[in-house]
């Protein structure tokens, strides 16, 4: 067993979950959104991102994209819901608008998934 693998796909996983667990529910309704959840989101998909620096095959090259293109996506949605929650109050629409990043974010997730558990499968013992 390859202890690097198993931190990694560790983190990809997470990453994943926690940003599908922020994304579910109601997107008009602020309640169902911790902002704990989306927090958490960013920081485990940063450090998968920092995981997946360094691989130099030609699937790692897409691992890091993926993993790239969610963090701009929950960096965005941060911002989003910061610039929201200083300047007015939270709609259902601006409410949309952050769970949407998140949306994006995690179907990115779920490629570097896919493709992290295509690699897994393809690889020799």
């Amino acid at each position: 067993m390859n202890l690097q693998k198993v931190i990694s796909g560790f983190f990809f996983i997470l990453a994943m979950t926690l940003n599908f667990g922020f994304f579910y529910g109601d997107m008009g309704n602020p309640e169902l959104h911790s902002t704990y959840e989306l927090f958490a989101a960013l920081v485990i998909s940063l450090i998968s991102t920092a995981l997946k620096i360094g691989d130099k095959t030609q699937i790692g090259s897409v691992l890091l994209a993926t993993s790239l293109v969610a963090d701009i996506q929950l960096i965005s949605a941060v911002i989003v819901w910061t610039f929201v929650d200083h300047t007015s109050t939270m709609t259902a629409s601006n409410m949309a608008v952050i769970v949407s990043l998140s949306g994006g974010a995690l179907l990115a997730n779920i490629t570097s998934v896919i493709l992290y558990i295509g690699e897994t499968l393809k690889s020799k013992r």
